[in-house]
Order: structure tokens, then C-alpha cells, then sequence
């Protein structure tokens, strides 16, 4: 029979359960647009920019709802989206990029769009393929699919000439999709052997990442039966509820607030779980793990890469960590008691009241605000952050409540993430609510997708953190130049920015705004609305993050080194 490869994506996209695209239209993809629109199932969504289509397709899938999918132009529209794929590359998460080609059987050199979009998608995909013919676009969907969700999740790039999809072809069959076999079993003599060296251990510790995020359930039972005290990533803050009495927060050294850096300083056995020990999560590489290192992750090649770890798991943790749990349940069937959960209370009830102590001014004090906005939150309200200062008072001050309730950019660290973020992640999950913490640099490079989410009715609440500065660099060139070199970003009127993008506005100018703006704001978002919220928050009081992140790197300096930038700093603040 006779298909055009329109019709071939529209049927593999439909039996994938795939519900929405994102990108925007270009004459390499229009009869696939066309085709997609006349689908029952899945709705093609105009984005204002690749790039914030890629950070919805990211989110889509980091909630779990379905793979995030994007159907975009060649070259220019594989360009803009890069950002969005790396992050996901880089991350682990799973996305489809579905993209128009040059004619393949035109004879003609210099096309409209024509580069090598392989060589440039290499580094953060885990495949590409260029259709060929018609009979290829079926199986090779399926086939991408399973290699985005399968082993450690990522992008997959698939490039369709234009006459392929735009014209008609041979097809043999149309076939349905077979879903893949479940993760296979870790083997038990390793299971046996870590679950023996976390029962020896006087306190063991848990540093649990975003390849946990699905074994929450065998994750809380682990750390109770154990009394354990439970670290995060920042990634992986949903991986463990921010409430329970055992979680800590992100990281475990200096870096990390100090209910976490005391609790970790006593463990002598150390459960890794779906982490690759990266920079960010690690602060910097300023931990010291114990010499009993329990690294348990899908992809082996993490194992021992930045700290030995004397036991591995290879596996997916839905399933290592359940057979982990009936290990340690066979050795220790009933729970310890360790006492760390007192001290973990005292150091988080002691660091809140730091926070809400200082003097925020006339500005809004952050931890005022994130307990705020925490007991007007659902349980299971999702919270998007972007890439800068507020990510890290994000993990400090506002405690996550549930598996996959928390999505920021990480190692690959692309600004511009929340927006669209959250947009995607309110698309996926329209009952629920989403919220948005965004630094205002960021907000410039993808606010415009508001645009986006006032035109489909998305009922997010953007709280953008305004400060006019790019504050995480701008504090991190405070100590070695005293001054902010191409970190101060200006005033913006945020009210007419949110009419002109069609959103509603709401003001939180200092503390006692605070209670009333967050009502108004929820009251909007709820009847569908979008909401831009312009908080004049307050960044004189520094993160542990920040302070730990660059007494580490200053301590692994050479002494000349030190001294220099030491010296330079203050020379500048004597004369400026």
C-alpha cells in the first residue's frame, strides 16, 4: 500500500502514546503538521522558540506523563532547540526530536536548510537516524522510543527528507508497537553483599539522585529501617519527601545546609543511588564519601569515576532497590534506632530561624516566602526552578513533597529552563498546580513563552525573583574582584511585560505582600489564567551552597594562587 510518510509518523506517534509536539511549522514539516492535526489523540503545539520547545518536551518527561516530543524545521530549528536537547542529554531524561530534511533525490547542492544536523546532535543524543524510505519510518520511531526510555533515558534525533514525508511510498504494514520486556534483575550476590556492609554499619547515610525518583516507596521504607539520614541532588530534591524526618536536603559537605553537613559528618557507610557524583550535586567535589561507598546506578560507566566505590549495583532502580530493601529486611527485620532524626530537626528548625532572622529590608525575605508558599501548596504540586541564586534557596528553603515534583536544569545548566518548563509540566498535568521559580536574567531568555501559555489558557504561576542582577555570578565575583563585570541586567517594568504577553500580574514588593499576593496569584492560576509574579526579592544573605562552593575551590588552591586573588580583593576594596 501507498503511505505518505505524514500519515507513517502520525500512526507510530498515535501507538506511542504520544499526546503532544512541540515546535513550530516550516515547508520541511507542513504536511506532517497537517496530519497531526487531524489526529484524535495528539495535539501539535505552536512553541515561540525551539529552545523553550525543548525545555517543555524535557518536562513532559520529567513528570513522568509521557516521552516529550518535539517536530521541528532542520538547521535553524535544530539550532535553537540544542540547549533544550543538551540539557536533557546530559541530564538522563528522555525526548523525541522529530525533524523535517533537505529532498534527498533533488540532484541539487546548497539547499534551503541544509547542514549535517548528526554531527551537531552526536554529543547530546543517544542516536540519530536519517530516514531513507518509507518503510523505515514505523519501525525506526518504535525503535528510537525504546532507546530514549530504555537503560539511562535521553534524546534521540530522527531526520525525514521532505519528499518522504510529503509524498507517497510503498509500505508493507502498518504495525503496532510492542512495548519492551521490564528491567532486569540486579545480581544477588552484589544485592547480598551491600545490604550485609549497610546492616554492619553504625550510621549509614543515603545520597539519593533523579535515577531514584520511581522507587520512593522502597527509598522511604530503606531509610526508616535503616534510620538513615537521606541526602538529595539537586535533580533528584522529588527523589525523597522534603517533610520527612530523615531527609537532610542536597548534598552532605559544607556546601549543604547544616542539618545535612552534621548528619553525613558521622557516616561510615554511604548508599549512592542513581547519582553520578557530578559537580553541582557534590559541591564542587567537596565531599568526602567513606571508604564503604554503595553506588547503585543504571549506567555503569559512573561507577568509581570521581570517588571508588567499594560495592556496584548495575540496574534501574525500580528494581535494584527493591530487592536492596528484601536483602536488608532478611539480615535487620525490625528498624534502628540511631538518634540522628533529633539532631536533624534541631539543625533544620535552627537554619529556617537564620533565615527568617535576618533583615530582608524593604525587599521580601526568602525563607518568609517559600513558607508561605509551601503551606498554600498542594502536596503534590509541581515546582519548576531555573538555573541561578534561587535554584539553590529553592533546595535550601522550600521542602518537595513527591516523586517527580521538582524539575530544574542541572549539570548541563542551561538558563531559561523554567518557563517553559513549567509550562510543559502544566500541559502534562493540567489538574495540578505548577509553579515557577525564575531568576529575572533567566526570565529574559525565555519569557516570552508566556506568549505560549497565555494562548492555550495555562493556568501557571511564574514567580520571578528580581533582583536586577544575575545574582549567583554576580556574588561569586564579589570575593575574587569586587566588582560585577556584565552581571547587573537593569530595571524592567515586569507589569507591562506581563500585558503586553497577555498574562495576569501580580506584585510582592516586600514581606508584608507576601500573604495577600500568593492568594491572589493561586486564585488566578486556578481559573486557568497564567500569573507573572514580580517578587523584589532579597540576595544579600548568601546560600551554604554558594558560601561552601567557593570556600572549597579557594582551599584547593595553590598558595600563591590565594594570595593573589585574596590580595587583588582587597587592593579593590580599599580602592574600588
Amino acid at each position: 500500500m501507498k503511505k505518505t510518510g505524514a500519515t507513517l509518523v502520525r500512526h507510530a506517534l498515535e501507538q506511542l502514546g504520544i499526546r503532544r509536539t512541540f515546535g513550530i511549522p516550516g515547508v520541511h514539516t507542513t504536511e506532517i503538521y497537517d496530519e497531526l492535526n487531524r489526529s484524535e489523540s495528539i495535539e501539535p503545539t505552536l512553541v515561540t522558540h525551539e529552545c523553550g520547545g525543548a525545555f517543555m518536551a524535557d518536562a513532559i518527561s520529567r513528570t513522568g506523563a509521557e516521552l516529550g516530543t518535539m517536530l521541528i524545521v532542520p538547521a535553524a530549528g535544530v539550532t535553537h532547540a540544542a540547549s533544550g536537547i543538551g540539557e536533557a542529554g546530559i541530564d538522563g531524561i528522555p525526548m523525541m526530536i522529530i525533524s523535517g530534511g533537505i529532498h534527498s533525490e533533488s540532484g541539487h547542492r546548497y539547499q534551503l536548510h541544509e547542514m549535517d544536523q548528526h554531527a551537531l546532535l552526536k554529543p547530546i543524543t543517544k542516536k540519530t537516524w536519517r530516514i531513507a524510505s518509507h518503510r523505515e519510518i514505523i519501525p525506526t520511531l518504535y525503535e528510537a522510543y525504546d532507546i530514549a526510555m530504555g537503560g539511562e533515558p535521553g534524546p534521540v534525533f530522527i531526520e525525514i527528507p521532505v519528499n518522504i514525508s510529503n509524498f507517497l511510498g510503498d509500505v508493507d504494514d502498518m504495525p503496532l508497537y510492542k512495548a519492551q520486556p521490564e528491567p532486569k534483575q540486579p545480581e544477588q550476590s552484589l544485592v547480598d553483599a551491600a545490604a550485609q556492609a549497610l546492616v554492619q554499619a553504625k550510621q549509614p547515610g543515603i545520597f539519593a539522585g533523579w535515577g531514584s525518583v520511581d522507587a520512593q516507596a522502597e527509598l522511604i521504607e530503606l531509610a526508616e529501617l535503616l534510620d538513615a539520614p537521606v541526602s538529595t541532588t539537586l535533580q533528584g530534591l522529588s527523589a525523597f519527601p522534603g517533610n520527612h524526618p530523615l531527609h537532610t536536603g542536597m548534598g552532605m559537605g559544607n556546601y549543604a545546609v547544616p542539618a545535612a553537613t552534621n548528619a553525613f559528618a558521622k557516616i561510615d557507610c554511604l548508599l549512592a543511588i542513581g547519582t553520578r557524583f557530578s559537580e553541582i550535586p557534590t559541591g564542587s567535589y567537596g565531599i568526602n564519601p567513606p571508604e564503604t561507598l554503595i553506588h547503585m546506578d543504571i549506567n555503569p560507566e559512573v561507577f568509581s569515576a570521581n570517588y571508588p566505590a567499594s560495592h556496584t549495583i548495575e540496574g534501574d532502580a525500580r528494581v535494584t532497590l527493591p530487592a536492596l530493601l528484601k536483602a536488608v529486611k532478611t539480615l535487620q527485620p525490625t528498624a534502628a534506632s540511631t538518634g540522628i532524626r533529633e539532631q536533624i530537626a534541631q539543625d533544620k528548625a535552627a537554619y529556617k530561624k537564620e533565615w527568617r532572622d535576618h533583615d530582608s529590608g524593604d525587599r521580601v525575605n526568602p525563607e518568609l516566602f517559600f513558607s508561605h508558599l509551601r503551606e498554600r501548596l498542594d502536596d503534590d504540586a509541581i515546582v519548576v526552578a531555573d538555573d541561578g541564586n534561587h535554584t539553590f534557596l529553592v533546595a535550601e528553603l522550600l521542602p518537595i513533597l513527591g516523586a517527580r515534583n521538582y524539575m530544574s536544569p542541572s549539570d548541563f545548566n542551561a538558563m531559561g529552563y523554567c518557563v517553559p518548563g513549567a509550562i510543559g509540566a502544566k500541559l502534562a498535568n493540567p489538574k495540578r498546580q505548577v509553579v515557577g521559580i525564575v531568576g529575572d536574567g533567566a526570565l529574559l531568555m525565555t519569557g516570552m513563552e508566556l506568549v505560549t501559555a497565555a494562548r492555550l489558557g495555562v493556568g501557571v504561576m511564574i514567580f520571578v525573583f528580581n533582583d536586577g542582577e544575575l545574582s549567583q555570578i554576580a556574588q561569586a565575583q564579589q570575593i575574587p574582584y569586587n566588582q560585577k563585570t556584565c552581571t547587573v541586567l537593569g530595571a524592567m517594568d515586569y507589569e507591562a511585560f506581563a500585558k503586553a504577553v497577555g498574562v495576569e500580574f501580580v506584585s510582592m514588593a516586600g514581606n508584608e505582600d507576601i500573604s495577600d499576593s500568593l492568594e491572589i496569584a493561586l486564585l488566578k492560576s486556578a481559573a486557568g489564567r497564567p500569573v507573572l509574579v514580580d517578587v523584589r526579592i532579597d540576595y544579600s544573605k548568601s546560600t551554604r551552597f554558594t558560601k561552601g562552593v567557593v570556600k572549597t575551590n579557594l582551599g584547593r588552591m595553590a598558595t600563591r594562587d590565594k594570595v593573589r586573588i585574596v590580595g587583588r580583593a582587597l587592593w579593590r576594596k580599599v580602592r574600588p
